[in-house]
């Protein structure tokens, strides 16, 4: 009851069906279809050894160019935790001297 229907059409003949069915037109009316556009079929992508070659330097420089930004993003992240640390026991250590005295 809820299943959609969709038109099974066997044997493509290239022609979109329409799900509403137009009243048909009179045989006066109807002028004579243009032959469809010949779609040719592509050309498969032919790899030659040069060209394989790039794509793996290509792929290589990818990899080195992403791996040098996040060491140096990780890097930087470890020098801030350092820097804190540090300027916490700075703190701490003043904060304790003036308790001192």
């Amino acid at each position: 009851m809820l299943q959609p229907r969709i038109p099974v059409n066997p044997l493509p003949t290239g022609k979109p069906i329409p799900l509403n069915h137009p009243a048909p037109t009179p045989a006066a009316d109807v002028e004579p279809a243009a032959p469809a556009p010949v779609v040719q079929a592509r050309a498969a992508v032919q790899l030659t050894p040069g060209s394989v070659l790039a794509l793996a330097a290509g792929g290589g420089a990818v990899v080195l160019v992403v791996g040098t930004v996040l060491v140096s993003m990780l890097l930087a992240v470890a020098i801030t935790g350092v820097s804190v640390a540090v300027c916490a026991v700075v703190l701490k250590s003043l904060i304790n001297q003036e308790r001192k005295h």
